[in-house]
């Protein structure tokens, strides 16, 4: 079973205390390319995040955006630096005291002054919390990886269906082929005769000629090959693990066969079925660029 590249999955959890949201998009890419968006107090946990991306989606370019959201949190997120803001009320005092100003507004102020009021952010983020989080994760992996799935079964059925074009056209050649040979027997026993005579030639010498110009031309090894590559193309298919680049070799292999058999074949009959393979090549070559 194949698998595409192509996949979504998104699962939310909101259980009054945390609002959660995860949403993995997966798209074609010759190896995997992670771009990760987590909230910052999850930073730590970004190498635990690649490593559970990688061993659910091995291959694609996949971009993973995570929402996290707490409905109550009365944890102090800043602090006071009490000592300096003591030198500074007791600065403004002194100032105050030289000028006779009220005290009036000296905390406001002594307050405000530089580096007394100091922010306290939360870097790391509970165990509990990175469970919750974790588990939504996983539940929009495998989302996304059932996504690639059902994608894969709709390419398979479409590869299957090239092949069994490329298959079909092949026992058109087949079926062709042997009047070929002969047309070329008879075009060439026709050209020798008409340049030399009846008795102009030697016939066995002849006969010899015409079977090693014709071993030349002869396109069994290209069918036999080409018939080896398509079977091997479907069993590869059916496996339980997806594998495009292998897909990929043996599509090239196949391409190789068929541009033989129309080089060699040298026949308006037979190129006719050599550009329907063709063409069946190139939507297969197109699809897999989309398989795992």
């Amino acid at each position: 079973m194949i698998k595409s590249m192509t996949g979504f999955g998104q699962h939310s959890l909101d259980d009054g205390n945390v609002q959660i949201s995860a949403e993995v998009k997966s798209l074609n890419s010759k190896f995997l390319d992670l771009n990760l968006r987590l909230p910052k107090i999850f930073s730590d946990k970004e190498i635990e995040v690649r490593n559970l991306i990688s061993e659910q989606l091995e291959r694609g370019k996949v971009s993973l955006v995570i929402d996290y959201q707490e409905y109550a949190d009365v944890e102090v997120r800043q602090t006071y630096n009490q000592n300096l803001f003591v030198s500074y009320y007791n600065e403004l005092k002194r100032l105050a005291d030289r000028v006779v100003a009220p005290y009036d507004n000296l905390f406001e102020l002594a307050l405000n002054s530089p580096d007394v009021i100091q922010s306290k952010p939360r870097e790391t983020s509970s165990e509990e919390a990175w469970k919750k989080v974790k588990g939504c994760l996983v539940e929009a992996l495998t989302k996304c990886e059932q996504f690639r799935r059902d994608e894969g079964k709709v390419l398979g059925n479409m590869l299957k269906d090239c092949i069994q074009v490329i298959a079909t056209q092949l026992t058109h050649v087949g079926e062709l082929d042997p009047k070929r040979v002969e047309r070329i027997r008879e075009r060439l026993k026709g050209n020798v005769v008409s340049f030399l005579g009846e008795e102009g030639y030697d016939l066995n010498r002849l006969e010899q000629e015409i079977i090693f110009y014709i071993e030349k031309l002869d396109i069994n090894e290209e069918r036999v090959r080409l018939k080896t590559h398509l079977d091997y193309f479907n069993s590869v298919l059916a496996e339980k693990q997806s594998n495009g680049k292998k897909l990929g070799f043996i599509s090239q292999e196949i391409g190789r066969e068929i541009n033989t058999i129309g080089s060699k074949a040298s026949d308006a009959a037979i190129q006719k079925h050599v550009v329907v393979m063709k063409e069946e090549l190139e939507k297969i070559k197109e699809q897999l660029n989309n398989v795992v």
